[in-house]
């Protein structure tokens, strides 16, 4: 996304008006969530400044900051953990756009699951697709007969436990992760047939701001 993350964080770049994180804030609150955990690293002190306390979105809002160097996606939620409480919660990445109902977050995930995940169709720039999905659980596709793969949209619901494993501060990648926890049957998995956005391009986010605008 250079330039533009030179001197802006990618979930603070404008769409259709407004940082692409916003979207999703306001998105939660509407949901009925109340208390958000912001995770940053690049340029994560404009994160702040410019969202504060939460409160212009009916939020409570934390931050969570990570080192020099990131942390990976699951050592930034285990650095995130005694933010996050004890509960179940809902991830969700900053870079994406997506019309999947946060409301059905609370119900998402089975007593016996450590994480639950939404997915969707591959995109041009991700052809071959993360996990399958079979009958609503998610599978490592090289150990399993399921027939296709899909792309992870960057909205999960996790349980603490998936990361307790993980030392505070420590790099960490959540794939690993994920993969024992499927093989142990304990993913779940739905297909969301919505808009979804990776902006992970100038393109990218030059298309989705015109489509946003059009609406």
């Amino acid at each position: 996304m250079r330039p533009l993350t030179d001197y802006t964080p990618k979930p603070l770049l404008p769409v259709a008006g407004k940082p692409l994180i916003v979207w999703h804030l306001e998105r939660l609150a509407a949901a009925g969530f109340q208390d958000v955990v912001i995770n940053h690293a690049h340029l994560g002190k404009k994160i702040e400044d410019i969202l504060g306390n939460g409160s212009a979105f009916g939020l409570s809002v934390d931050y969570s900051p990570e080192p020099p160097g990131a942390l990976e996606t699951a050592g930034g939620i285990a650095n995130a953990l005694p933010l996050l409480g004890g509960d179940p919660f809902l991830v969700v990445n900053g870079d994406i756009y997506c019309t999947w109902n946060f409301a059905q977050a609370p119900s998402a995930l089975n007593a016996n699951d450590l994480a639950h995940l939404v997915m969707v169709a591959n995109p041009q720039h991700h052809p071959a697709g993360d996990f399958a999905l079979g009958h609503g659980r998610l599978a490592d596709p090289l150990l399993t007969p399921h027939p296709s793969r899909l792309t992870y949209s960057g909205i999960g619901v996790y349980r603490p436990a998936l990361f307790l494993g993980i030392e505070r501060g420590a790099r960490a990648r959540l794939l690993p992760l994920l993969l024992t926890a499927m093989n142990a049957g304990k993913v779940s998995g739905e297909l969301h047939t919505g808009r979804w956005e990776d902006v992970g391009t100038p393109q990218r986010l030059t298309q989705l701001d015109a489509e946003l605008r059009s609406l």
